[in-house]
This record gives structure tokens, C-alpha cells and sequence, in this order.
């Protein structure tokens, strides 16, 4: 069958394209995308070509797929699978395979399986590795959604903390400690302070900073700090920039005692280091930004790390388990994974914005696969419904949901373009 999908030549060199499917194997599964989101990593792949370590070295004549965070509906079944899955099933998925060591993965390495397409064929590898899930929530963004806040709660997860009667390691954040998140009102840190708000060991005090008034505002608009109240937890969000002495003004938060976590999600020198000063006794660092210079470094405090086991740490990715967890906590409306949405498109829009994407401003761009539609800002929809009917609709449903993307808005779009 044909799809039409946003295929990757080489490096800046992305194409709409509509071409032909091969039949799916017996071991294959043939899916219908309905969202994908893009992923900063999908920009960096871009930008690197066959330079990239996930690409095939041949993409020039066979050109991959790209996106990797999406969602749809299983269309047809190979034999080998037909007593797991069924066509018409929604589903989830898990881009990060690593099977049998190789780093191949949907986005980076197919040639017929990505998210920026509107059927691909999900190979074996996949279903044997238990990364496509069966997804029973209402809308299809928050599956899509459900790859990058497995990242996050990846690194909640992988945070540790010892013991020094047995040395044992306790996983996870500190419970009724300090956390940090260090540039934490883009869309990742959003997430993260989501999901700092509902775990069990939940901290007392959630500190998130920024170097953008208009971030910082957002931020507040999405997750109040009353609302972070009603959680048990004492939410502060502070502009760096406008600190004198950021590093003494952090600390006296915590009455000098430093942070139990700090979570640093921005490649940013300056950042880590800072971070990495303000780390309390067994303090944790998780340096979960993802420099594109493979020679980034920053100094850290060794002193502190042998007197004070302070330690570091990153993650990159989630497992399959984060996932199922990211999807049911969004499905039970635990979380709100929309925060980290600002921008709705269609499949036209996906190339350009994928090209450009550090100059959009805003967070996570939302793109469905079976329509046109510019890339257009959430916070636009209310100006362009003053002549557009659907922008109306669009609009009316984000200001009913704080502003927010939602299922509702999600039908909308669907209802219009017939989807």
C-alpha cells in the first residue's frame, strides 16, 4: 500500500514523499501513524547525516524514516503476532530497542518504519523485545507523548542514593528531599515537574529554574504553585538570570543544606557546574541534556564527591517499563503530559519545523500524519479564530482545558479533516 512519509537523504536533506509499502512478513506488523511528536535528537540526526550513529551509511539511495515519538493504529498482523495483537487496536511504542547491540531504531535506521509517516510496517525486532504496547487511552497525542515521558521518569528512576551502614543503593529521588531542575520550563522540564508531583517519593520542595520570564510565566499558567500545594509539595520557580549570586541565593532555599537531586536539562558548561555545587550531602546530579559536542566537559567538585558522596549521573531514553508507567499515569490523568505541548501541525509541516526547530520557540511540536495544517502556536489559535472557524473551536478547547492541548481539541481537528 502507499504511505506518505517524511524521509531522511542525508544530512539537512528531508523529503515528503509518497511511495509504496512492501507486503508485511509473517513476523511484521502494518500500522496506520496517526501523531507524532518531534524530538530535539530527531534535529540532531538532521544535522549530522550519515555522520549520525543510528543512520545507515546508505540513506542516500535508502532513505529512513524519521520520528520516533508517535501513536496510531495496528492495521494488519503478521501470522507470528496474530494472538498478541489485532487490527484496529490502538498502540504505544518503545524506540529504544537496543537488540542484540545494535543501535538501529525507529527514526534514526528504517527505511519503512518512523513516525512521520501515515502507515509504516514495525519490524519483529520490536515485538520481541515487548516496545509495542497496546494503548487504551482516549486520545492519541498522550501515546505519543508517552516516549518522551519515559525519558523523564527513566531519570527519576535511575537517581540513587546510598547507605553507608551496608552500602546499599536506594533508587529514585530523595522522598522529602530538595530537587532541582535546572532549566526546567521547556518541555522536558515541564514534564519533569509533572511527574515530580505525583510520585510516591515525592520531595518537599521542587525548585525549578530558568533563564525566560515568558517560560517561567507559562510554567506557572500549566502547574501553579497552589496547585503543586494541594500536592504536598512547595513548587518555586526562579529566574537565574536576575539572581546576583545565583549559587548563594539556590542554597539558602534549603537553608544551606543543598539539594538531595538536581536534574540539569540544559548542555550548558556553566549550568552542570553550577548544579553540581549545590548538591547536598549524597547528593545526586543527573545530567540529563544531551550536548550535540561529543567533547563537552564540565569541572566537578572531587573534593565533594570523596568527602560528601555526592555523585553524577545520566540518562538518556527509557525502557519499556517507563513507558507503560508514562501511559497509564496519563490515562488515569495522573500527569498532564499536554504541558509540554505549544505547537499543532500536519504532515506538511513536519520537515520544515524539524529543520529549524531550535528557533521555534515553545515546547513539544504535535504533528498528525493524515491531514495539512501549518505548524501553528496554541497561544495563535485564539487570533486566528477570529476569521477561521476550526481555530475558533481549537481555541475555545485549550482555554477550557488551562490552555492545554486535550482530547478534545484532538477531535476537533480529526472531525474537520475527516480522519
Amino acid at each position: 500500500m502507499k504511505t506518505k512519509a517524511v524521509r531522511m537523504y542525508g544530512m539537512d536533506d528531508l523529503r515528503l514523499e509518497e511511495f509504496e509499502l512492501p507486503e508485511i512478513k509473517e513476523d511484521e506488523i502494518l500500522v496506520k501513524v496517526v501523531s507524532d511528536s518531534i524530538c530535539m535528537s530527531t534535529y540532531k540526526l538532521v544535522k549530522q547525516g550519515k555522520k549520525h550513529k543510528r543512520a545507515p551509511q546508505n540513506i542516500d539511495t535508502n532513505p529512513i524514516i524519521i520520528g520516533h515519538e508517535f501513536a496510531g493504529d495496528i492495521v494488519k498482523v503478521g501470522s507470528k503476532w496474530a494472538d498478541q495483537f489485532k487490527p484496529g487496536q490502538k498502540f504505544a511504542l518503545q524506540p529504544a530497542l537496543n537488540y542484540k547491540g545494535s543501535l538501529a531504531s525507529p527514526g534514526y535506521s528504517y527505511e519503512f518504519f518512523g513516525g512521520a509517516a501515515t502507515y509504516c510496517i514495525i519490524p519483529q525486532e520490536v515485538m520481541e523485545l515487548g516496545c509495542l504496547l497496546n494503548y487504551d487511552g482516549e486520545s492519541y497525542f498522550e501515546a505519543s507523548l508517552g516516549e518522551p515521558m519515559s525519558c523523564i521518569i527513566g531519570g527519576y528512576h535511575a537517581n540513587y542514593h546510598t547507605n553507608k551502614q551496608n552500602y546499599n543503593h536506594e533508587m529514585g529521588v530523595k522522598k522529602g528531599g530538595n530537587l532541582l531542575v535546572m532549566g526546567g520550563c521547556g518541555p522536558m522540564g515541564l514534564g519533569a515537574v509533572s511527574y515530580g508531583l505525583c510520585i510516591e517519593n515525592k520531595p518537599k520542595r521542587l525548585v525549578v529554574t530558568d533563564i525566560s520570564d515568558d517560560r517561567i510565566n507559562r510554567a506557572r499558567e500549566v502547574i501553579s504553585e497552589q496547585f503543586a500545594i494541594e500536592k504536598g509539595v512547595e513548587l518555586i520557580y526562579i529566574n537565574t538570570q536576575k539572581m546576583d549570586n545565583p549559587y548563594e541565593e539556590l542554597m539558602a532555599i534549603t537553608e544551606g543544606m543543598g539539594y538531595d537531586d538536581v536534574f540539569v536539562y540544559v548542555p550548558i558548561r556553566q549550568v552542570a557546574e553550577l548544579g553540581d555545587s549545590l548538591l547536598a550531602f549524597d547528593g545526586c546530579m543527573n545530567f540529563f541534556a544531551g550536548p550535540s559536542d561529543n567533547q563537552f566537559k564540565a569541572d566537578i567538585n572531587l573534593y565533594n564527591v570523596h568527602y560528601t558522596s555526592t555523585h553524577i549521573i545520566g540518562t538518556t531514553g527509557g525502557n519499556t517499563d517507563d513507558l507503560v508507567e508514562a501511559i497509564d499515569l496519563a490515562s488515569k490523568n495522573i500527569i498532564e503530559p499536554a504541558v509540554m505541548v505549544t505547537h499543532i501541525g500536519g504532515i506538511d509541516s513536519i520537515a520544515g519545523a524539524t529543520l529549524n526547530l531550535p528557533n521555534i520557540p515553545g515546547g513539544k511540536k504535535l504533528n498528525y500524519m493524515h491531514f495539512n495544517m501549518p505548524l501553528t502556536a496554541i497561544e495563535d489559535f485564539e487570533e486566528l479564530g477570529k476569521t477561521d472557524p476550526l481555530y475558533k473551536k481549537l481555541s475555545d478547547s485549550c482555554k477550557s482545558h488551562k490552555g492545554l492541548w486535550n482530547s478534545e481539541a484532538e477531535k476537533i481537528l480529526f472531525d474537520h479533516f475527516g480522519v
